[in-house]
């Protein structure tokens, strides 16, 4: 009997059929987050039923049009996920849907369990929010094109994270795998990693979860591009982009809740850690992937 597979999955473990990665509830081994990222050439299309998950359509690299229920959005997407906050498009459950790319690309689709069908929608890169956290060597920036405040959705929440490279972000370690009206929320977190390259060639990044005696989880992965890493529970952070190789991450979250609401508590332990970001300034080199619009992104200095 094959061993079940861990929190860390590697790239080349999670292609499946037409997907570059394919990553639903059941294989992640829990019930509501998902991830699937299609790579298409020039020209190509794909058709897809999104059964019971909400869904987004985000190019990481490239342009597409998406056609749900007699709605046609054109993405107009970006070079990389280094250089441009991107417009993105909402197909409901229990839809079909086909995504055409005439210049070809790669495009990923968060996904999330959900209970409402809301209509199919587009999301125009000029209204997507984008913030600073940090500051110093945890400074970082955060991208929150599907959060709560940004964007409806029934159950899902998205966020993009840049970190310069040698810089820290999920930090300080924290978690939300507890529902506690006004102060934590339970939500599943998949990272879905795209790190820089170098001279060399491509880079890596570590990422950190760790759990309790009552709930165990220990993760220190070397992380790649195209690797994931799933978080059920546990505090989670730092996620560490080394000297040299800056690092781009996906979190995509869902949960049983009956709000849609990201409330997370820091690790007591390092909490103390966030007061002192007050006496230093945010990384020059931020922000690192550009607004549409623009305007600069908001500041803000918690984790």
């Amino acid at each position: 009997m094959s061993p079940t597979p861990g929190p860390h999955r590697v790239a080349a473990d999670l292609a499946s059929g037409p997907w570059t990665l394919e990553l639903d509830p059941a294989s992640a081994g829990w019930e509501y987050s998902s991830l699937r990222v299609l790579d298409l050439a020039p020209g190509a299309s794909h058709t897809f039923a999104t059964g019971e998950n909400e869904t987004l359509v985000l190019p990481l690299a490239g342009s597409c049009a998406v056609e749900c229920e007699g709605e046609r959005f054109a993405l107009t997407g970006r070079d990389n996920v280094f250089t441009q906050v991107s417009d993105f498009a909402y197909v409901p459950r229990d839809a079909d849907v086909r995504v055409t790319s005439d210049a070809g690309g790669r495009f990923a689709f968060p996904g999330a369990r959900a209970s409402r069908r809301l209509p199919p929608r587009y999301a125009p890169a000029s209204a997507v929010p984008s913030e600073l956290r940090g500051a110093g060597q945890c400074s970082r920036q955060v991208v929150n094109f599907c959060r709560p405040d940004t964007f409806e959705a029934d159950n899902l929440i998205a966020v993009e994270v840049l970190t310069p490279a040698g810089n820290w972000s999920s930090y300080p370690p924290h978690k939300h795998d507890e529902e506690r009206p006004g102060e934590e929320t339970q939500l599943e977190e998949i990272y879905y990693f795209i790190v820089g390259s170098g001279p060399g060639g491509p880079g890596v990044a570590y990422q950190r979860v760790y759990g309790t005696a009552e709930r165990p989880i220990d993760v220190l992965a070397e992380v790649r591009t195209g690797d994931v890493v799933l978080v059920p529970h546990g505090w989670h952070g730092p996620s560490m982009a080394v000297p040299g190789y800056d690092l781009y991450y996906l979190n995509v979250m869902a949960g049983p809740g009956a709000e849609r609401a990201w409330r997370i508590c820091f690790d007591p332990a390092h909490a103390w850690v966030s007061e002192t970001w007050s006496g230093q300034a945010t990384d020059p080199r931020l922000p690192m992937s550009a607004a549409a619009n623009g305007t600069a992104p908001a500041r803000a200095r918690d984790a």
